[in-house]
């Protein structure tokens, strides 16, 4: 199938019927509370920023009303193993666009051994190569997603992916995601990792402590802060590293 030109999932607002609380956590969080004025590109959109500016909360929100578990998988697995769920999922209205996908996945870096622990229990591995999980690398498990369980033609929510990829595979992840999006898939991801935000023409939501704005690769600080320790490693080496050597000199 071509790649969307429209999106599957357009845009997340709260439910008019709902009163929000802004001192009650999530809401607390400026990011989240702006969510409504995110608008998805039909292929690939990031969630970038520091910790604690609500990217997996958002995703997990996305993720659990498009009817995933919290703790990954399709839409046909349910476990769950801890009751941290934050309610926002509740309170979303999801805009939709046509033709509706016929494939799904969350994966969530944070939660993926309890997945893999409930696959195993279930014996229900043939959408991943046919190989236990846990009888991969962590790398090679996550690569396992990308490139045997999903299948085109799907919504795909990947909170922070790279976590157990090394930077040949996360060139790798790229590339299948590539291929995924050719074949009519829409992404949403939250990801630290510059590599994959180097993905052409996708759209790059900044979270931050004012709310959410769109920037360019090259404008995130995760671009501009490898980008400059890469040029000038061993200037910011002595300078991150000098303290700490003159406290150790003086013990």
């Amino acid at each position: 199938m071509p790649k969307r030109t429209k999106p599957y999932l357009i845009r997340a607002t709260f439910r008019p019927d709902v009163a929000i609380d802004v001192d009650v956590h999530p809401f607390d969080i400026p990011a989240v509370r702006e969510l409504g004025n995110v608008d998805f590109h039909p292929n690939v959109t990031f969630f970038v920023g520091e910790n604690g500016t609500g990217k997996s909360t958002v995703l997990e929100g996305l993720a659990l009303a498009l009817g995933f578990g919290s703790e990954g998988g399709t839409r046909n697995v349910r476990f769950q193993t801890a009751d941290s769920v934050s309610p926002l999922h509740d309170v979303l209205r999801l805009a939709r666009g046509v033709p509706k996908p016929k494939d799904g996945y969350f994966l969530r870096a944070e939660s993926f051994f309890n997945l893999a622990t409930y696959m195993d229990e279930t014996g229900y591995l043939q959408g991943y190569g046919g190989r236990s999980l846990h009888r991969q690398s962590h790398g090679e498990s996550f690569m396992a997603v990308l490139t045997n369980k999903l299948r085109g033609d799907g919504i795909y929510l990947l909170d922070e992916p790279e976590a157990a990829l090394s930077p040949n595979r996360q060139l790798a992840a790229l590339h299948a995601i590539h291929q995924l999006v050719e074949d009519a898939s829409q992404f949403i991801i939250a990801t630290h990792s510059p590599i994959l935000l180097a993905y052409p023409h996708a759209r790059i939501i900044q979270f931050d402590r004012s709310g959410v704005s769109e920037v360019a690769f090259e404008d995130t600080e995760h671009f501009a802060v490898t980008k400059d320790f890469l040029d000038h490693y061993p200037r910011r080496l002595q300078q991150l590293l000098a303290d700490d050597d003159s406290d150790s000199r003086g013990t």
